[in-house]
């Protein structure tokens, strides 16, 4: 290995990981699959946090390979269907790579995650997710995955966005958008919040540690603002409130009762969107567009 690369980067342990599989024969799946394919929320950190996992390779009944301390092994069955090269490395698919990782989460609302961020960047819908499931039958994990697969979204932007609307959800209060548009009567765009109820006039903001610097800050004063002044109460969650989220429910149930005792004059927002605005809430909707919008409506993915 040349001493300029990184042993420990994601493409490289992916790449290392590979070069066991057998000429003809198997391929990477599960999170490294999905890093492969762009998905870029994807590197082996466990959602919660934690040693970086493995590159796992799935090999059908070969028992020629065992797993080493750079990769770890699958010998679940394997269709040939279930392979494709991508940039001249093997892989699974990403219906089989993300279901792999949903069975074997350490609870559904993983699942749930690993599901929402590669819809993030439309490697799978939940569908097509649900499709591959549903031939998986007797399969470990599966209940599991079954489970993640009603609480996974296509349109969430980080991963704390799936657990704060999955505790939102859980609350009875209402079931929240996620990275819904909102606009003014006239069609302005006010802002796209985290999470919004349409019904309670409710927006939910997370703030983790990249929302404290100063001008990231600054643009959230200012919208949280551009909120409120249209009659929408503002709910925050706190990157700590994920290990406790009894704080943030509190405060959730205090927006919810605020936003009861506003006048209906108030409410000077909606979520209908104006005909120049071009939906990309679904993973349909993003494949859909042509080349020339999607860097400048995705343009989020960058940052």
């Amino acid at each position: 290995m040349p001493a300029d690369v990184d042993p420990t980067a994601t493409v490289q342990r992916i790449v290392e990981a590979a070069a066991a599989l057998p000429e003809d024969w198997g391929g990477v799946t599960g999170w490294a699959a999905l890093a492969w394919m762009g998905a870029r929320w994807f590197d082996g950190t466990p959602w919660g946090g934690g040693p970086r996992r493995l590159p796992t390779l799935a090999i059908g009944g070969n028992r020629a390979i065992r797993a080493q301390r750079s990769f770890a092994t699958s010998e679940e069955r394997l269709a040939p269907g279930d392979l494709l090269v991508v940039d001249g490395l093997r892989v699974t698919t990403a219906a089989r790579s993300v279901c792999f990782e949903m069975r074997y989460a350490p609870n559904p609302l993983d699942a749930a995650v690993t599901l929402s961020m590669a819809c993030y960047d439309d490697l799978v819908s939940i569908d097509e997710a649900a499709a591959y499931a549903a031939t998986l039958n007797g399969w470990t994990g599966i209940p599991q995955a079954r489970d993640g697969l009603v609480l996974a979204v296509e349109n969430a932007w980080s991963p704390p966005e799936v657990l704060m609307g999955t505790v939102w959800a859980r609350t009875g209060l209402g079931r929240p958008l996620h990275n819904r548009p909102v606009f003014d009567p006239e069609g302005r765009h006010l802002g796209t919040p985290d999470l919004v109820d349409p019904v309670a006039g409710v927006v939910g903001q997370y703030d983790g540690r990249l929302h404290l610097a100063g001008a990231r800050r600054l643009r959230d004063l200012g919208g949280e603002e551009a909120y409120r002044s249209h009659g929408l109460e503002v709910v925050t969650m706190l990157a700590g409130d994920r290990r406790d989220p009894g704080p943030f429910l509190a405060r959730l149930t205090g927006a919810y009762l605020r936003a009861a005792d506003l006048p209906a004059h108030r409410r000077r927002w909606t979520i209908e969107q104006p005909d120049w605005w071009h939906d990309t809430s679904t993973v349909a909707a993003r494949r859909a567009l042509p080349p020339h919008l999607r860097g400048r409506l995705l343009r989020y993915r960058a940052a």
